[in-house]
């Protein structure tokens, strides 16, 4: 079976007043079908840049990145993809009813089983009661909500999220790790990137740490962060650990 994703040797290059900035600097991971994968790192690290490698935003200057072992360049790698960015920015005088329906048909859907899919979507994501409002009233966390429940509309079989929790209050963040036990119950790989360590440690099988452009650490979460260690406090100690060397 092919991996759900793969790097190998990623790199990524931009120029800058004259410079040149690697973002990327040899990235490899690589994360199995039907887990749950933390790409962890601090601001800057490139973990956003990778993200958009895989999503075909950004094209890299060399390595490889392919999903379920097609190239990433491929539309039909994509297919397969389901993606929230870190801030969620959509058709604000559209109603959430309204943008899920213009996604599904985005992918192909329509008719009954996209109206289905999108009270089902409505309902996990707990905006059922304002549906039919338009998104630019929303708040920043049902923003959040909204930008997930279209993520996931055409049921895809990678989810990659960029900080999903950002914006929720406690109990909007528990549901968001129901959510994604839910997806990986069902088989599904998701691949997320976060600043709340102690939402990681909840739900993640893997981890990979990404520091200065560079994959730092990555294993099971359990093997990593010793019996007596906190994911943040191994996190700090990796991190300050390169930052010194650099």
């Amino acid at each position: 079976m092919s991996a759900a994703l793969e790097l190998v040797n990623l790199e990524v290059q931009f120029p800058a007043r004259g410079e040149v900035v690697r973002a990327l600097q040899g990235v490899s991971l690589q994360v199995n079908p039907g887990t749950v994968f933390g790409f962890l790192g601090p601001n800057g690290a490139g973990k956003t840049t990778t993200m958009h490698v895989l999503l075909g935003f950004v094209e890299p200057t060399s390595g490889s990145a392919r999903i379920f072992g097609e190239d990433v360049s491929k539309s039909l790698a994509r297919q397969r993809i389901g993606y929230l960015p870190e801030h969620p920015e959509t058709y604000r005088f559209l109603t959430s009813r309204e943008l899920l329906r213009m996604a599904g048909r985005l992918f192909g859907m329509g008719g009954e089983s996209l109206r289905r899919r999108i009270d089902e979507l409505l309902h996990m994501v707990n905006l059922e009661a304002a549906a039919d409002r338009r998104i630019g009233t929303y708040s920043r966390g049902m923003m959040q909500r909204v930008g997930l429940a279209q993520a996931l509309i055409n049921d895809p079989d990678l989810v990659i999220l960029d900080e999903p929790t950002g914006g929720l209050d406690p109990l909007g963040r528990m549901e968001v790790r129901s959510i994604i036990a839910d997806l990986r119950t069902r088989g599904k790989t998701v691949f997320f990137s976060s600043h709340e360590l102690s939402e990681v440690e909840l739900v993640c099988d893997h981890i990979a740490i990404l520091a200065a452009g560079r994959v730092v650490a990555q294993g099971a979460a359990q093997e990593l962060v010793g019996p007596n260690e906190r994911l943040e406090q191994f996190f700090l100690r990796v991190v300050q650990s390169v930052e010194a060397r650099t």
